[in-house]
């Protein structure tokens, strides 16, 4: 006998907007929408959709003076959540009153305080009180964090029993990379940016070069062609930051003729992964890194940080390599050495490949599913 559907409120500022939690929640609830079980609402301030399975509720921000815009959100999607009749509330910011709070980062103080190094603004403490507030309400019985790492900090700074936390790692659809053509890819791409098709290219994609620690790549490449100067070495820098300070930085190390930057490229992103032969970030901090998972799905092997949440998925010299201490260039200068060999590249880009098929949002929507339908059995 068929079920009857469940009423669930899923709370986002942004959907399907460009960010790396408006994708994830874009991704996701569509893919939980699919299940004719769940009647989803979305309580949001703006949207992109291409489903019609899902209900859009306008929620109100008011975003100035700046301290509201988290309040208000939060006062707004309470009082009309509670004109309507849910059984679930899932949120995915800061609101006062959830079910389930999947947390995209890290506890605001410490965001603000151990990676960016501030004092706490008005803005910020208003963010961290909506934040308490809901972490400390009885009714938010599953937090959900996306690493390990992220996991660990939000143990840091409150006191929530573990087994209420559960890590689950974004998803990726590798349809993304595998209906593309990666030798056709490769010649175009590489043409375009003037790159021959002998070099090996080491990619770069962020859209904050300080926090992702270009710098860091940056010096472990020039050590690495300052051993093995015959081979031909580019790195491909795509995204926003400060080209100019970093092309000196890339000089100074005596590599500027081999860094290239390419800017945002949204559209061809796929095809520059599958033109590209590693992939790495030595991040300060990264809550996961959704790119990493990407190169995955494009057959990449990855040189991460130990700051990178993703690092969850690696599996050291197995489909690539994490670098505890981002500054030890020696060893990050090391790693990529060891997959300068093509026979190995190749290998571990295959297993990192297999690694993205056992993350998609497929795999991903199930496990919420399972958790769903156990706070759903606890409320009945």
């Amino acid at each position: 006998m068929a079920r009857n559907s469940r009423k669930i409120a899923v709370a986002i500022p942004k959907y399907g907007l460009v960010g790396g939690a408006e994708h994830f929640v874009s991704e996701l609830t569509g893919q939980i929408a699919s299940n004719p079980y769940y009647d989803i609402s979305v309580f949001a301030n703006k949207w992109v959709t291409n489903t019609d399975r899902l209900t859009f509720c306008k929620v109100p921000i008011i975003t100035f003076p700046r301290f509201l815009t988290t309040l208000s959100y939060a006062f707004f999607v309470k009082r009309k959540i509670a004109k309507m009749d849910f059984d679930l509330i899932h949120t995915h910011d800061r609101i006062f009153d959830a079910d389930i709070y999947t947390m995209h980062g890290v506890p605001h103080e410490f965001w603000v305080h151990e990676v960016r190094n501030k004092y706490m603004g008005l803005n910020d403490r208003a963010i961290a009180w909506v934040e308490r507030w809901l972490v400390r309400n009885p009714r938010c019985r599953r937090f959900i964090s996306v690493s390990n790492l992220a996991e660990k900090a939000f143990l840091r700074y409150y006191d929530v029993d573990p087994d209420r936390i559960k890590v689950i790692h974004p998803g990726i659809d590798v349809s993304r990379f595998t209906e593309l053509d990666r030798e056709r890819c490769r010649i175009e791409i590489r043409n375009i940016l003037k790159i021959d098709t002998e070099d090996v290219v080491i990619l770069f994609v962020s859209m904050n070069f300080d926090i992702k620690g270009l710098d860091q790549v940056l010096a472990s490449i020039a050590k690495v062609k300052a051993k093995l100067h015959p081979q031909k070495i580019k790195l491909l820098v795509v995204g926003r930051g400060d080209e100019k300070g970093y092309m000196q930085i890339a000089g100074n190390l005596g590599i500027g003729g081999d860094v290239i930057f390419a800017g945002v490229h949204r559209e061809n992103l796929e095809r520059i992964y599958l033109a590209s032969d590693i992939f790495s970030i030595l991040s300060k901090f990264d809550t996961f890194g959704i790119a990493v998972l990407e190169a995955m799905a494009a057959s990449l092997p990855v040189v991460v940080s130990g700051n990178v949440g993703a690092k969850d998925l690696v599996l050291n010299g197995a489909n690539g390599f994490v670098i505890e201490d981002r500054a030890d260039i020696d060893s990050a200068s090391e790693k990529f050495g060891i997959l300068l060999n093509k026979e190995v590249r190749l290998r571990m880009g295959e297993a990192a490949y297999k690694t993205a098929l056992h993350n998609t949002w497929d795999a991903v929507s199930k496990k919420y599913e399972n958790i769903y339908d156990e706070l759903l059995e606890y409320k009945s």
